[in-house]
């Protein structure tokens, strides 16, 4: 594969860098309330109901006392299939949300960036850009159930889960990369089935790209930023790797 992931990981680090500056940081404070708000919600939703939900998954099981050392080997299964269901949805219900506020912010990066507007400016121009915002995010949906479902019953195979973590943090770490990095290019008509085949140019850039949010993403206080931080990032991806190339 061609690319390089620590080039990948060097853009999330400028989106950290860019986040303070005054012409940024105005179009920053929507998104990152959003995403506050939201994984607020999805923590306190996942302490309260973790337990039930484990216990709900494991009450399919054959009631049988000799498979009662089957249940506490599959607890942590089914614990794993839990959280990330969490995590998943609700990205995939703060990026529905945030879509159209993201896609601002990174057009003002990109003017930071290049000194030329992409888009129009203006309250109407917002506006107009929600149900482009939308259907491009259910364009990402429709990409993303077929391979999550794979990964997930990928999981539960015995002996072929044994390679499941390493394929669930490639397979987050690719729909990172195409999460975000799509702001910019849809900014600029790339179309999705576009995006994609340029990520994939360079799949080890994209992966070390979409792998550093990641990991970034559960560590505490740091990952109320990581959504702003991440669109300023796969901005300045866009504008290093393809833009000059326009």
């Amino acid at each position: 594969m061609r690319g390089n992931p620590i080039r990948g990981m060097g853009y999330l680090f400028k989106g950290f860098k860019l986040l303070p500056e005054p012409g940024i940081r105005t179009f920053v404070i929507i998104p990152l309330v959003i995403n506050t708000l939201l994984f607020v919600v999805a923590i306190s939703l996942l302490v309260s109901q973790f337990g039930g939900w484990v216990d709900y998954f494991l009450s399919y099981l054959p009631d049988w006392s000799w498979l009662s050392l089957l249940h506490w080997l599959l607890w942590p299964l089914f614990a794993l299939l839990v959280i990330l269901v969490v995590y998943y949805t609700f990205t995939l219900v703060t990026n529905f949300i945030a879509a159209p506020f993201n896609g601002v912010l990174s057009e003002k990066v990109e003017q930071r960036l290049r000194g030329e507007r992409v888009t129009d400016e203006g309250f109407k121009a917002l506006v107009a850009m929600i149900p482009a915002a939308i259907a491009r995010e259910f364009a990402k949906l429709a990409y993303f159930i077929p391979r999550f479902l794979f990964v997930l019953i990928v999981s539960f195979i015995p002996v072929v889960n044994l390679i499941a973590p390493v394929l669930w943090f490639a397979f987050g770490a690719w729909m990172m990369a195409i999460q975000y990095c799509d702001y910019p290019m849809d900014n600029n008509k790339v179309s999705f089935k576009d995006m994609r085949r340029l990520l994939k140019q360079d799949r080890l850039t994209a992966l070390g790209f979409g792998g550093l949010i990641q990991m970034v993403a559960v560590v505490p206080l740091i990952n109320f930023l990581i959504m702003p931080v991440a669109v300023i990032g796969a901005t300045y991806y866009w504008v290093e790797e393809y833009a000059a190339d326009e």
